[in-house]
């Protein structure tokens, strides 16, 4: 009776888990979705990046430490669970153009950090996380930004970060902006961040164990 219940409460447990990898994933990226569309201001420095490029690269830090837990195909299922919750909310607070580029772009990234992930399971600890954001996150920023700024020129609007979004914000619009440069910059920060991802991700590393290792060294 002992063992039978034991595995009856097995499965709630890890649905409570999953559940609230779902939630953390879904949460940073509709916030996510929100911020890109307020500029950095940079005394000075003009407006080069986004708040987005700030929360982000945490979606990365939720899908690497998914996969340490739950393995590939758990993570997979947390990646297409935040895709889809995201996506539906992000409609009602994003435009169009960045609601197809956010999701296009993470779906692809995330799906990428997991294989890369997982090649480097039998790697030192801190290769996993930190290989596979960086390589996620730079193509990641190639779609949003080739789907989301790349368009023709609409003259009058004003070339800066600010009349980019507020363009895109009149009939899914947006302007020609020099949007490799600030494709360039916001990796730059998710590169950083991703870096500083490597900190959460090994004080958890204890708590946050893997539930069949076995199944996953291949």
């Amino acid at each position: 009776m002992g063992s039978s219940a034991a595995k009856l409460k097995r499965p709630s447990v890890n649905a409570r888990e999953m559940a609230l990898a779902v939630a953390m994933m879904t949460l940073v990226v509709l916030a996510s979705n929100i911020l890109v569309q307020y500029p950095i201001h940079i005394v000075g420095g003009g407006e080069w990046l986004t708040w987005g490029a700030i929360s982000y690269p945490f979606a990365f830090l939720v899908t690497d430490l998914s996969n340490r837990r739950f393995g590939p195909k758990g993570a997979r299922r947390v990646v297409y669970a935040g895709f889809i919750v995201a996506v539906v909310f992000s409609i009602q607070f994003a435009t169009p153009r960045i609601a197809i580029a956010s999701g296009s772009a993470f779906l692809f990234a995330q799906l990428l950090d997991i294989s890369v992930f997982q090649r480097l399971r039998r790697r030192a600890w801190w290769l996993q996380p930190s290989v596979a954001s960086l390589i996620a996150s730079a193509l990641d920023t190639a779609i949003f930004f080739s789907i989301a700024f790349y368009c023709d020129l609409i003259p009058g609007t004003s070339h800066t970060i600010s009349g980019l979004l507020g363009a895109v914000g009149v009939a899914d619009q947006c302007v020609a902006l020099p949007w490799t440069q600030l494709a360039a910059a916001d990796y730059g920060v998710k590169a950083i961040l991703s870096l500083v991802s490597i900190l959460p991700y090994g004080a958890l590393m204890n708590t946050i164990r893997p539930l069949r290792p076995q199944e996953w060294s291949s």
